[in-house]
Protein backbone atom coordinates (compact mmCIF):
# COMPACT_ATOMS: atom_id res chain seq x y z
CA UNK A 1 0.00 0.00 0.00
CA UNK A 2 1.58 3.53 -1.40
CA UNK A 3 1.11 6.22 1.35
CA UNK A 4 -1.51 7.94 -0.75
CA UNK A 5 -3.58 4.90 -0.26
CA UNK A 6 -3.04 4.69 3.48
CA UNK A 7 -3.67 8.11 4.26
CA UNK A 8 -6.91 7.79 2.55
CA UNK A 9 -7.86 4.03 3.94
CA UNK A 10 -7.05 6.02 7.51
CA UNK A 11 -9.02 8.61 6.94
CA UNK A 12 -12.23 6.65 5.89
CA UNK A 13 -11.56 4.30 8.83
CA UNK A 14 -11.60 7.60 10.81
CA UNK A 15 -14.65 9.09 8.87
CA UNK A 16 -16.16 5.27 9.69
CA UNK A 17 -16.21 5.96 13.15
CA UNK A 18 -17.25 9.21 13.27
CA UNK A 19 -20.90 8.03 11.22
CA UNK A 20 -20.65 5.36 13.97
CA UNK A 21 -21.06 7.73 16.56
CA UNK A 22 -23.41 9.84 15.55
CA UNK A 23 -25.38 7.02 14.42
CA UNK A 24 -25.25 5.93 18.25
CA UNK A 25 -26.38 9.09 19.13
CA UNK A 26 -29.63 8.76 16.48
CA UNK A 27 -30.28 5.36 17.94
CA UNK A 28 -30.68 7.44 21.46
CA UNK A 29 -33.36 9.57 19.62
CA UNK A 30 -35.12 6.59 18.05
CA UNK A 31 -35.70 4.11 21.42
CA UNK A 32 -38.16 7.11 22.63
CA UNK A 33 -40.61 9.93 21.96
CA UNK A 34 -39.23 11.63 18.14
CA UNK A 35 -40.41 15.25 17.90
CA UNK A 36 -40.69 16.48 14.50
CA UNK A 37 -40.46 19.91 13.57
CA UNK A 38 -40.68 21.53 9.97
CA UNK A 39 -38.32 23.32 8.09
CA UNK A 40 -38.74 26.42 5.44
CA UNK A 41 -39.46 23.36 2.28
CA UNK A 42 -41.70 21.56 4.64
CA UNK A 43 -39.19 18.68 4.89
CA UNK A 44 -39.20 16.86 8.31
CA UNK A 45 -36.50 17.75 11.12
CA UNK A 46 -35.71 15.75 14.59
CA UNK A 47 -33.64 16.84 17.23
CA UNK A 48 -31.76 13.53 16.05
CA UNK A 49 -31.07 14.82 12.54
CA UNK A 50 -29.11 18.49 14.79
CA UNK A 51 -28.04 16.05 17.12
CA UNK A 52 -25.75 14.24 15.27
CA UNK A 53 -24.93 16.98 13.05
CA UNK A 54 -23.08 18.34 15.84
CA UNK A 55 -21.56 15.81 16.37
CA UNK A 56 -20.31 15.31 13.02
CA UNK A 57 -18.98 19.23 12.51
CA UNK A 58 -16.88 19.24 15.81
CA UNK A 59 -14.93 16.38 14.47
CA UNK A 60 -15.21 16.57 10.53
CA UNK A 61 -13.35 20.23 10.50
CA UNK A 62 -10.43 19.57 12.08
CA UNK A 63 -9.56 16.02 9.79
CA UNK A 64 -8.69 18.27 6.76
CA UNK A 65 -8.53 21.77 7.92
CA UNK A 66 -9.67 24.01 6.17
CA UNK A 67 -11.77 22.38 4.02
CA UNK A 68 -15.59 23.36 3.89
CA UNK A 69 -18.15 21.41 5.38
CA UNK A 70 -21.27 21.68 3.37
CA UNK A 71 -24.10 20.24 6.21
CA UNK A 72 -27.62 19.86 5.61
CA UNK A 73 -29.45 21.36 8.88
CA UNK A 74 -26.44 24.55 8.40
CA UNK A 75 -27.49 25.11 4.87
CA UNK A 76 -30.89 24.87 6.19
CA UNK A 77 -29.94 27.76 8.78
CA UNK A 78 -28.62 29.52 5.94
CA UNK A 79 -24.99 29.08 7.43
CA UNK A 80 -23.44 27.28 3.79
CA UNK A 81 -19.90 28.67 3.52
CA UNK A 82 -18.30 29.50 0.45
CA UNK A 83 -16.51 26.15 -1.76
CA UNK A 84 -15.09 28.02 -4.95
CA UNK A 85 -15.65 28.26 -8.33
CA UNK A 86 -16.80 24.54 -9.82
CA UNK A 87 -14.49 25.20 -12.70
CA UNK A 88 -11.47 23.93 -9.91
CA UNK A 89 -10.36 20.42 -10.37
CA UNK A 90 -8.69 21.20 -6.90
CA UNK A 91 -11.60 22.31 -5.01
CA UNK A 92 -12.54 20.18 -2.37
CA UNK A 93 -15.88 20.28 0.28
CA UNK A 94 -17.69 18.20 2.81
CA UNK A 95 -21.52 16.87 2.37
CA UNK A 96 -22.84 15.91 5.31
CA UNK A 97 -26.96 14.93 6.13
CA UNK A 98 -26.93 13.61 9.27
CA UNK A 99 -29.69 11.48 8.90
CA UNK A 100 -31.17 10.56 6.03
CA UNK A 101 -33.95 9.04 5.29
CA UNK A 102 -36.05 11.13 8.24
CA UNK A 103 -39.76 9.61 6.93
CA UNK A 104 -38.10 6.06 7.57
CA UNK A 105 -36.68 6.93 11.01
CA UNK A 106 -40.02 8.46 12.06
CA UNK A 107 -41.81 4.78 11.01
CA UNK A 108 -38.85 3.20 12.58
CA UNK A 109 -38.16 0.49 9.41
CA UNK A 110 -34.70 0.87 10.15
CA UNK A 111 -33.49 2.13 6.17
CA UNK A 112 -32.42 5.42 7.66
CA UNK A 113 -28.21 6.58 7.20
CA UNK A 114 -25.63 8.50 7.74
CA UNK A 115 -24.06 10.71 4.91
CA UNK A 116 -20.39 11.86 4.82
CA UNK A 117 -18.57 12.29 1.40
CA UNK A 118 -15.74 14.54 0.40
CA UNK A 119 -15.62 16.33 -3.05
CA UNK A 120 -12.98 17.25 -4.87
CA UNK A 121 -14.04 18.96 -8.33
CA UNK A 122 -17.12 18.06 -9.20
CA UNK A 123 -16.53 14.23 -8.01
CA UNK A 124 -17.46 12.38 -4.53
CA UNK A 125 -13.76 10.71 -4.11
CA UNK A 126 -14.55 9.55 -0.46
CA UNK A 127 -18.07 8.05 0.90
CA UNK A 128 -19.40 6.89 4.54
CA UNK A 129 -22.88 5.31 4.52
CA UNK A 130 -24.02 4.09 7.98
CA UNK A 131 -27.00 2.39 8.94
CA UNK A 132 -27.09 2.50 12.33
CA UNK A 133 -30.48 0.62 13.25
CA UNK A 134 -28.61 -2.30 11.14
CA UNK A 135 -25.22 -1.75 12.46
CA UNK A 136 -23.86 -1.70 9.26
CA UNK A 137 -21.66 0.67 6.87
CA UNK A 138 -20.30 1.10 3.59
CA UNK A 139 -17.13 3.05 2.72
CA UNK A 140 -15.92 3.83 -0.74
CA UNK A 141 -13.09 5.84 -2.56
CA UNK A 142 -12.68 6.53 -5.89
CA UNK A 143 -10.27 8.42 -7.91
CA UNK A 144 -11.05 12.19 -9.03
CA UNK A 145 -10.42 11.46 -12.64
CA UNK A 146 -13.24 9.12 -12.61
CA UNK A 147 -13.07 5.21 -12.86
CA UNK A 148 -13.93 2.73 -10.10
CA UNK A 149 -11.96 2.81 -6.61
CA UNK A 150 -12.28 0.31 -3.51
CA UNK A 151 -15.68 -0.42 -1.92
CA UNK A 152 -15.94 -1.99 1.82
CA UNK A 153 -18.49 -3.19 3.76
CA UNK A 154 -18.75 -3.62 7.54
CA UNK A 155 -21.42 -5.16 10.05
CA UNK A 156 -20.73 -3.71 13.20
CA UNK A 157 -17.65 -6.51 14.66
CA UNK A 158 -17.11 -7.89 12.12
CA UNK A 159 -13.72 -7.10 9.18
CA UNK A 160 -14.34 -5.26 6.22
CA UNK A 161 -15.55 -7.01 3.19
CA UNK A 162 -14.74 -5.98 -0.24
CA UNK A 163 -18.12 -5.04 -2.42
CA UNK A 164 -18.71 -4.69 -6.39
CA UNK A 165 -21.56 -4.13 -8.39
CA UNK A 166 -22.94 -7.35 -10.97
CA UNK A 167 -23.66 -7.10 -14.48
CA UNK A 168 -27.48 -6.86 -14.75
CA UNK A 169 -28.98 -10.92 -15.53
CA UNK A 170 -30.11 -11.51 -18.90
CA UNK A 171 -33.73 -11.98 -17.57
CA UNK A 172 -33.51 -8.14 -16.49
CA UNK A 173 -32.74 -5.72 -13.43
CA UNK A 174 -33.64 -5.44 -10.19
CA UNK A 175 -34.87 -1.75 -9.96
CA UNK A 176 -35.11 0.30 -6.71
CA UNK A 177 -37.46 3.10 -6.16
CA UNK A 178 -37.77 5.99 -3.34
CA UNK A 179 -40.21 4.77 -1.10
CA UNK A 180 -41.54 7.76 0.15
CA UNK A 181 -40.44 10.26 -3.16
CA UNK A 182 -41.72 7.95 -5.94
CA UNK A 183 -43.18 10.23 -9.05
CA UNK A 184 -45.28 7.07 -10.47
CA UNK A 185 -45.87 8.56 -13.45
CA UNK A 186 -41.87 9.42 -14.30
CA UNK A 187 -41.05 5.70 -12.71
CA UNK A 188 -43.50 3.44 -15.15
CA UNK A 189 -42.38 5.64 -18.08
CA UNK A 190 -38.97 5.01 -17.24
CA UNK A 191 -39.70 1.39 -16.59
CA UNK A 192 -41.27 0.96 -20.20
CA UNK A 193 -37.40 1.46 -21.32
CA UNK A 194 -35.86 -1.48 -19.51
CA UNK A 195 -35.85 -5.01 -19.28
CA UNK A 196 -36.82 -5.21 -15.15
CA UNK A 197 -37.31 -8.46 -13.30
CA UNK A 198 -38.58 -7.02 -9.88
CA UNK A 199 -39.11 -3.32 -8.70
CA UNK A 200 -38.69 -3.27 -5.09
CA UNK A 201 -38.33 -0.04 -2.79
CA UNK A 202 -36.23 0.98 -0.40
CA UNK A 203 -35.34 4.37 1.59
CA UNK A 204 -32.27 6.72 1.94
CA UNK A 205 -29.15 6.23 0.24
CA UNK A 206 -29.14 2.57 1.21
CA UNK A 207 -30.71 2.21 -2.53
CA UNK A 208 -26.64 3.26 -3.63
CA UNK A 209 -24.95 0.95 -1.70
CA UNK A 210 -27.25 -1.96 -2.58
CA UNK A 211 -26.95 -1.41 -6.24
CA UNK A 212 -23.02 -1.17 -4.86
CA UNK A 213 -23.42 -4.47 -3.03
CA UNK A 214 -24.46 -6.41 -6.02
CA UNK A 215 -28.21 -6.74 -4.73
CA UNK A 216 -30.08 -4.53 -7.31
CA UNK A 217 -29.33 -3.53 -10.76
CA UNK A 218 -30.88 0.26 -11.38
CA UNK A 219 -31.73 2.96 -9.23
CA UNK A 220 -33.87 5.98 -10.89
CA UNK A 221 -34.18 9.04 -9.42
CA UNK A 222 -36.69 10.94 -10.76
CA UNK A 223 -37.39 13.52 -7.51
CA UNK A 224 -35.91 16.24 -5.95
CA UNK A 225 -32.82 15.48 -3.84
CA UNK A 226 -29.80 17.77 -2.85
CA UNK A 227 -26.18 16.92 -2.96
CA UNK A 228 -25.68 16.13 0.43
CA UNK A 229 -28.65 13.33 0.00
CA UNK A 230 -26.67 11.53 -2.64
CA UNK A 231 -22.20 12.30 -2.62
CA UNK A 232 -21.41 9.11 -0.08
CA UNK A 233 -24.00 6.68 -1.91
CA UNK A 234 -22.26 8.25 -5.34
CA UNK A 235 -19.13 7.72 -3.87
CA UNK A 236 -20.02 3.86 -2.62
CA UNK A 237 -21.56 3.25 -5.91
CA UNK A 238 -18.94 4.60 -8.09
CA UNK A 239 -16.04 2.54 -6.00
CA UNK A 240 -17.89 -0.60 -6.76
CA UNK A 241 -18.39 -0.20 -10.13
CA UNK A 242 -21.34 1.39 -11.04
CA UNK A 243 -22.02 4.89 -12.58
CA UNK A 244 -24.87 8.25 -11.25
CA UNK A 245 -25.66 10.05 -14.42
CA UNK A 246 -28.51 12.61 -14.90
CA UNK A 247 -30.88 11.36 -17.83
CA UNK A 248 -28.94 13.23 -20.64
CA UNK A 249 -26.20 11.21 -19.77
CA UNK A 250 -23.69 13.05 -18.11
CA UNK A 251 -22.26 12.21 -14.55
CA UNK A 252 -23.69 13.64 -11.36
CA UNK A 253 -21.32 16.61 -10.29
CA UNK A 254 -21.27 18.64 -7.31
CA UNK A 255 -21.36 21.91 -6.18
CA UNK A 256 -24.11 23.18 -8.12
CA UNK A 257 -25.71 26.24 -7.32
CA UNK A 258 -28.27 25.77 -4.47
CA UNK A 259 -26.83 22.47 -3.98
CA UNK A 260 -30.27 20.73 -5.78
CA UNK A 261 -29.04 17.61 -8.45
CA UNK A 262 -31.49 17.18 -11.07
CA UNK A 263 -33.11 13.82 -12.17
CA UNK A 264 -30.43 10.68 -12.57
CA UNK A 265 -30.21 7.03 -12.61
CA UNK A 266 -27.77 5.21 -10.94
CA UNK A 267 -26.47 1.37 -12.11
CA UNK A 268 -24.45 -1.01 -11.54
CA UNK A 269 -21.52 -2.59 -14.04
CA UNK A 270 -22.10 -1.81 -17.67
CA UNK A 271 -22.14 -5.29 -19.62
Amino acid sequence: MNAQAGETAELLERLAGLAEQAGDEILRHYQGPIAVTRKADASPVTAADQAAEAIILETLAPLLPGVPVIAEEASAAGNTPAIGPNRSPDRRFWLVDPLDGTKEFLSRNGQFTVNIALIQGSRPILGVVHLPALGTTYTGSAPATGGAGIAMLAHRGDRPRPIACRQQPKDGAIVLASRSHANEAALQAFLSTEQVATLENAGSSLKFCRVAEGLADIYPRLGRTMEWDTAAGQAVLTAAGGSVRTLDGKELGYGKPGFENPHFVARGRDA
